[in-house]
Protein backbone atom coordinates (compact mmCIF):
# COMPACT_ATOMS: atom_id res chain seq x y z
CA UNK A 1 0.00 0.00 0.00
CA UNK A 2 1.23 3.35 -0.83
CA UNK A 3 0.17 6.39 1.20
CA UNK A 4 -2.44 8.56 -0.78
CA UNK A 5 -0.56 12.18 0.31
CA UNK A 6 -2.84 15.19 0.03
CA UNK A 7 0.36 17.67 1.67
CA UNK A 8 3.45 17.59 2.85
CA UNK A 9 5.05 20.15 5.12
CA UNK A 10 8.81 20.46 6.33
CA UNK A 11 9.47 23.11 9.01
CA UNK A 12 13.06 24.09 10.51
CA UNK A 13 12.95 25.57 14.02
CA UNK A 14 16.01 27.37 14.66
CA UNK A 15 16.99 28.73 18.20
CA UNK A 16 19.99 31.45 18.28
CA UNK A 17 19.25 33.44 21.51
CA UNK A 18 17.62 31.76 25.01
CA UNK A 19 17.53 33.69 27.84
CA UNK A 20 19.22 36.43 26.22
CA UNK A 21 22.16 34.34 25.80
CA UNK A 22 23.52 33.25 22.00
CA UNK A 23 23.36 29.56 21.17
CA UNK A 24 26.13 28.68 19.35
CA UNK A 25 25.45 26.78 17.17
CA UNK A 26 21.96 27.33 17.39
CA UNK A 27 19.54 24.57 18.54
CA UNK A 28 18.04 23.01 15.43
CA UNK A 29 14.84 20.94 14.98
CA UNK A 30 12.70 19.68 11.57
CA UNK A 31 9.48 18.39 11.61
CA UNK A 32 8.30 16.73 8.49
CA UNK A 33 5.01 16.07 8.23
CA UNK A 34 2.14 14.06 5.88
CA UNK A 35 -1.55 14.72 5.64
CA UNK A 36 -2.70 11.02 4.56
CA UNK A 37 -6.43 9.60 3.41
CA UNK A 38 -6.98 7.17 6.19
CA UNK A 39 -7.95 3.91 4.52
CA UNK A 40 -10.59 3.09 7.14
CA UNK A 41 -11.75 6.13 7.47
CA UNK A 42 -15.78 5.53 8.33
CA UNK A 43 -15.80 1.76 8.81
CA UNK A 44 -14.24 -0.39 11.27
CA UNK A 45 -11.66 -3.26 10.07
CA UNK A 46 -10.11 -6.09 12.55
CA UNK A 47 -6.94 -5.45 10.42
CA UNK A 48 -4.73 -2.54 10.00
CA UNK A 49 -2.20 -3.88 7.89
CA UNK A 50 -2.88 -0.84 5.17
CA UNK A 51 -1.94 1.52 8.12
CA UNK A 52 0.89 -0.36 9.10
CA UNK A 53 2.06 -0.53 5.59
CA UNK A 54 1.66 2.94 4.95
CA UNK A 55 3.67 4.03 8.48
CA UNK A 56 6.74 1.58 6.85
CA UNK A 57 6.75 4.04 4.29
CA UNK A 58 5.92 7.06 5.89
CA UNK A 59 8.85 6.43 8.48
CA UNK A 60 11.85 6.65 5.81
CA UNK A 61 9.94 9.58 3.84
CA UNK A 62 9.67 11.99 6.62
CA UNK A 63 13.13 11.02 8.34
CA UNK A 64 15.05 11.27 5.26
CA UNK A 65 13.22 14.89 4.65
CA UNK A 66 14.23 16.11 8.30
CA UNK A 67 17.39 15.18 8.18
CA UNK A 68 17.85 17.19 4.67
CA UNK A 69 15.90 20.08 5.79
CA UNK A 70 18.31 20.07 8.79
CA UNK A 71 21.24 19.79 6.39
CA UNK A 72 22.87 17.24 8.53
CA UNK A 73 23.98 13.59 7.47
CA UNK A 74 22.04 10.74 9.15
CA UNK A 75 24.80 10.30 12.12
CA UNK A 76 24.94 13.82 13.06
CA UNK A 77 20.99 13.17 13.60
CA UNK A 78 20.37 13.55 18.08
CA UNK A 79 16.89 13.32 18.80
CA UNK A 80 13.59 12.19 17.11
CA UNK A 81 9.85 11.51 17.65
CA UNK A 82 6.89 10.86 16.13
CA UNK A 83 2.84 11.58 16.31
CA UNK A 84 -0.10 11.33 14.49
CA UNK A 85 -3.47 12.97 14.51
CA UNK A 86 -6.57 11.00 13.44
CA UNK A 87 -9.90 12.70 11.52
CA UNK A 88 -12.81 12.29 12.96
CA UNK A 89 -14.37 9.53 10.87
CA UNK A 90 -11.48 7.68 12.38
CA UNK A 91 -10.38 6.05 15.49
CA UNK A 92 -7.11 6.80 17.45
CA UNK A 93 -5.91 2.91 16.80
CA UNK A 94 -5.03 4.13 13.00
CA UNK A 95 -2.96 6.27 14.61
CA UNK A 96 -1.32 3.19 16.83
CA UNK A 97 -0.88 1.15 13.46
CA UNK A 98 0.74 4.03 10.98
CA UNK A 99 3.07 4.64 14.30
CA UNK A 100 4.30 1.72 16.63
CA UNK A 101 4.38 -1.56 14.59
CA UNK A 102 6.82 -0.59 11.46
CA UNK A 103 7.57 2.90 10.90
CA UNK A 104 10.16 2.83 13.90
CA UNK A 105 12.88 0.79 11.39
CA UNK A 106 13.27 2.81 8.25
CA UNK A 107 13.23 6.27 10.87
CA UNK A 108 16.09 4.84 12.38
CA UNK A 109 17.68 3.94 8.88
CA UNK A 110 17.41 7.96 7.96
CA UNK A 111 18.85 8.49 11.14
CA UNK A 112 21.47 5.96 11.37
CA UNK A 113 21.04 3.94 14.62
CA UNK A 114 18.64 4.74 16.51
CA UNK A 115 19.08 2.50 19.32
CA UNK A 116 16.39 3.86 21.74
CA UNK A 117 13.34 3.84 21.57
CA UNK A 118 10.91 6.47 19.23
CA UNK A 119 8.87 8.78 21.78
CA UNK A 120 5.36 8.96 20.30
CA UNK A 121 1.83 10.93 20.42
CA UNK A 122 -1.15 9.85 19.08
CA UNK A 123 -4.90 11.85 19.30
CA UNK A 124 -8.35 12.54 17.59
CA UNK A 125 -8.49 15.56 16.07
CA UNK A 126 -9.62 18.03 13.10
CA UNK A 127 -8.63 21.11 10.99
CA UNK A 128 -5.99 22.91 12.72
CA UNK A 129 -5.43 20.63 15.40
CA UNK A 130 -1.74 20.39 17.33
CA UNK A 131 0.27 17.79 18.32
CA UNK A 132 3.29 18.06 20.40
CA UNK A 133 5.79 15.59 18.74
CA UNK A 134 7.58 14.49 21.92
CA UNK A 135 11.86 13.98 21.37
CA UNK A 136 14.32 11.78 22.51
CA UNK A 137 17.62 10.52 22.21
CA UNK A 138 17.88 8.16 19.67
CA UNK A 139 20.73 6.20 20.85
CA UNK A 140 19.93 6.56 24.67
CA UNK A 141 16.69 7.59 26.89
CA UNK A 142 18.78 8.71 30.14
CA UNK A 143 19.94 11.77 27.92
CA UNK A 144 18.17 14.50 29.97
CA UNK A 145 19.41 17.40 27.41
CA UNK A 146 17.55 15.78 24.91
CA UNK A 147 13.67 15.75 26.63
CA UNK A 148 11.95 18.37 24.67
CA UNK A 149 8.70 18.53 21.69
CA UNK A 150 8.49 20.09 18.96
CA UNK A 151 4.70 21.14 17.69
CA UNK A 152 3.04 19.96 14.66
CA UNK A 153 0.09 21.59 13.18
CA UNK A 154 -1.53 21.88 9.37
CA UNK A 155 -4.05 24.30 8.82
CA UNK A 156 -6.48 23.10 6.96
CA UNK A 157 -6.04 18.98 8.30
CA UNK A 158 -6.60 16.62 9.18
CA UNK A 159 -10.11 16.27 7.44
CA UNK A 160 -12.61 13.79 8.75
CA UNK A 161 -11.30 11.29 6.16
CA UNK A 162 -7.04 11.83 6.52
CA UNK A 163 -4.49 11.61 9.35
CA UNK A 164 -1.98 13.69 9.79
CA UNK A 165 1.59 12.13 10.54
CA UNK A 166 5.26 13.76 11.76
CA UNK A 167 7.76 12.94 12.14
CA UNK A 168 10.53 15.34 14.27
CA UNK A 169 14.24 15.37 13.99
CA UNK A 170 16.85 17.47 16.12
CA UNK A 171 20.54 18.02 15.00
CA UNK A 172 21.43 19.01 19.36
CA UNK A 173 19.24 18.86 22.26
CA UNK A 174 17.54 21.88 24.08
CA UNK A 175 19.54 25.54 24.49
CA UNK A 176 21.46 25.80 27.25
CA UNK A 177 20.27 22.40 28.75
CA UNK A 178 21.70 22.10 32.66
CA UNK A 179 19.43 19.43 34.90
CA UNK A 180 21.80 16.62 34.28
CA UNK A 181 21.63 13.03 33.44
CA UNK A 182 23.53 11.15 31.04
CA UNK A 183 25.92 13.50 28.64
CA UNK A 184 25.98 12.61 25.15
CA UNK A 185 29.76 11.91 25.37
CA UNK A 186 28.78 8.99 27.93
CA UNK A 187 26.68 7.16 25.54
CA UNK A 188 27.20 3.38 24.77
CA UNK A 189 24.12 2.91 22.61
CA UNK A 190 23.85 -0.15 23.27
CA UNK A 191 20.28 -0.99 25.24
CA UNK A 192 18.66 2.29 23.97
CA UNK A 193 18.77 3.33 27.65
CA UNK A 194 22.58 4.31 28.38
Amino acid sequence: MTANIRKLIVQVDETRIEMGRPIDPPTRRAVAIAVIANPYAGRYAENLDELIAIGEELGGLLGDKCVQALGITPAQAQSYGKAAIVGEAGELEHAAAILHPKLGAPLRKAVEKGAALVPSAKKLGTLGTAIDVPLGHKDAAFVRSHFDAIEARVADAPRANEIVVAVAVTASGRPLARIGGLEVSEIKGEDGLR
